[in-house]
């Protein structure tokens, strides 16, 4: 007689891969996703920030989507919001 293992053996493997895959890879980037947009939402004038490509500048002013930045006297940049990545302290 051949025995046929049950359903629900046969899906367990792949059920454990997708749990490990959840709590190593989707859940922290669910967190830093979260983290980013708590930081965009509390934006505010004469804080100091860090963009995606590096440049250190003084927020002067900040829309809905957009972010004027101050990078030396006299020089001001207007960058998407989501670019900023970093709020030095």
């Amino acid at each position: 007689m051949n025995a046929q293992p049950s359903p629900i053996l046969q899906f367990l493997p792949l059920i454990f891969l997708f749990v490990i895959f959840y709590f190593l890879l989707i859940r922290p980037q669910q967190k830093k996703q979260k983290e980013h947009a708590d930081l965009l939402g509390k934006l505010d004038k004469n804080q100091e920030v860090i963009t995606a490509g590096g440049l250190h500048g003084t927020v002067i002013s900040v829309s809905d989507k957009t972010v004027i930045l101050r990078i030396a006297d006299n020089v001001k940049v207007e960058f998407e919001k989501s670019s900023v990545t970093q709020v030095k302290k």
